[in-house]
């Protein structure tokens, strides 16, 4: 089976729409799925993840938006298409922009969660004009608390986990691997009770991470949230581990126009186990 003939039963299999891809200026060809009508919302995923993440979204929240989801480049079902392209937050940065340039559709209600989160924090930052609403759910990366701390940086027992995990996923123990990363960014136990079809994204992901901890996010800083310009909605779980907890704190401090909500109940994959409340939640702000 295909690249494209393996992505579109898998898409079907999870209710969503057939994938459309779409060419930047850059000539990078984003894979991504879209179903409703009316002012658009993107959606950018994060760490392990690609446009599938976003299934419990999609259909509700088309009701009265144009949901758009794209994979960022690396991630399937396009990952042997971008082996010679350059894997990065601030590539997928202007990855991000220059789609929403060739799909014609800013300015959008931009979505997103995790890595993803930072990624749209920094498209925000960077390209204004092609943001009408920024959602941030979880966003990832560490905090920069003084002038001082120019290069702040994730905590050593999280850098050393993330070195762990590295190593057993480039000798080929994906299972290990994965395990120890979700679980370290959600909660414990959380990889082997997820679902199947989740576990299979992971899988399907699963060499972008020894990528990813070689391209450490930026940290947040008063300065940089100052130009954030959009109204903004942070949204954290009730269970979410601290370091993204605390993100949202500050970020809910420094953003000039932000609002806050917690998903009760729900940790760092809150819009897939509390969809309601998060579909609920995106909505009301991006209509308000």
């Amino acid at each position: 089976m295909n690249a494209r003939t393996d992505h579109a039963v898998l898409t079907a299999a999870l209710a969503l729409p057939e994938a459309s891809f779409a060419t930047t200026r850059s000539g990078v060809s984003v894979p991504y799925v879209e179903c409703g009508e009316g002012e658009p919302m993107l959606f950018i995923h994060g760490s392990l993840c690609d446009y599938r993440y976003w299934s419990a979204q999609l259909a509700p929240l088309a009701k009265g938006f144009r949901c758009i989801a794209p994979s960022l480049s690396h991630y399937w079902p396009a990952v042997d298409a971008f082996v010679q392209g350059e894997f990065g937050w601030a590539a997928h940065v202007a990855e991000m922009a220059e789609f929403i340039e060739a799909m014609d559709i800013a300015p959008v209600h931009l979505v997103g969660h995790s890595r993803g989160g930072c990624v749209a924090f920094h498209l925000a930052r960077e390209y204004p004009r092609l943001v009408k609403s920024l959602t941030l759910a979880d966003p990832g990366g560490p905090l920069q608390l003084t002038p001082q701390a120019a290069l702040a940086t994730l905590p050593p027992a999280t850098n050393a986990l993330r070195a762990r995990v590295a190593e057993l996923i480039e000798q080929g123990e994906f299972d290990r691997g994965l395990e120890m990363f979700v679980d370290s960014v959600s909660m414990p136990g959380f990889w082997s009770k997820s679902t199947e079809g989740f576990r299979r994204m992971a899988l399907d992901n699963v060499l972008t991470l020894p990528k990813q901890f070689r391209d450490p996010l930026p940290a947040y800083s008063r300065e940089a949230a100052r130009d954030i310009k959009c109204r903004t909605l942070l949204i954290d779980g009730q269970k979410s581990p601290r370091m993204f907890r605390n993100n949202v704190k500050k970020l809910e401090e420094w953003i000039e126009f932000a609002e806050r909500t917690t998903i009760n109940g729900a940790s760092h994959g809150m819009n897939v186990a509390s969809p309601g409340a998060f579909n609920r939640a995106v909505q009301a702000f991006a209509a308000g």
